[in-house]
């Protein structure tokens, strides 16, 4: 069984989420609570589960302070995924960047709620299929960004490799063997580049391009 651990501050949707994990067999939840610094003391006191499914936004504490939170103490560990009604690229961003290990919308269909969760157990990440496709499309958006080449060297596309796939500067850091400010250099370099704004738009871009698959 994989233990839930729910924080959503709507008693019915909690319910109903917590109904949905229930039913398919394979889950448990564990404990609920109504905001993220409730979430925090279970844990503190002892509560572990192997994921905490939270709402964006709650009062007291919101999910990405929660998760900023859970990283600083003993049970580091644990997974942790957005549950939200937040589309907006910003926040999927400082999401990521705060450590989730996945972003989901509200309106996934049960069926990618299940395989979400199953995935990101076993240790990877995830980013729900719809927000996907939203962020990566090849269509034309308000940024106007134009088709141009752009000579990223070898390590630089492997940044950015890793960056689409939701790691953190301090992740892709370990992983290259480098430090995290190198790893910050090379973001930058690349923004500067393809003379963009932020990392959604580098990876928007890269695609766009065929630098990344």
């Amino acid at each position: 069984m994989i233990r839930i651990l729910l924080a959503e501050d709507h008693q019915i949707v909690r319910n109903g989420i917590k109904k949905v994990l229930e039913n398919a067999g394979i889950f448990e939840v564990i404990a609920e609570t109504s905001n993220g610094k409730e979430a925090l003391q279970l844990i503190e006191q002892g509560a572990s589960p192997d994921i905490v499914l939270t709402d964006m936004n709650m009062p007291e504490m919101n999910g990405i302070e929660l998760v900023e939170n859970i990283k600083q103490t003993s049970q580091r560990h644990i997974k942790t995924v957005m549950l939200t009604m937040f589309d907006n690229e910003n926040y999927v961003m400082d999401a990521f960047n705060s450590g989730v290990d996945g972003y989901l919308l509200k309106n996934i269909s049960t069926e990618e709620l299940m395989f979400a969760l199953s995935h990101i157990h076993r240790n990877n990440r995830y980013i729900c299929s719809d927000l996907a496709m939203r962020m990566f499309s090849l269509t034309n958006h308000k940024n106007n960004m134009t088709d141009c080449m752009v000579d990223f060297s070898k390590r630089e596309t492997e940044v950015l490799s890793l960056i689409a796939q939701g790691y953190t500067n301090k992740e892709i850091a370990d992983k290259l063997y480098t430090s995290r400010r190198t790893v910050e250099g090379h973001r930058q370099t690349m923004i500067n580049k393809a003379n963009v704004r932020n990392s959604a738009e580098l990876i928007r871009f890269a695609v766009k391009n065929s630098l990344i698959d």
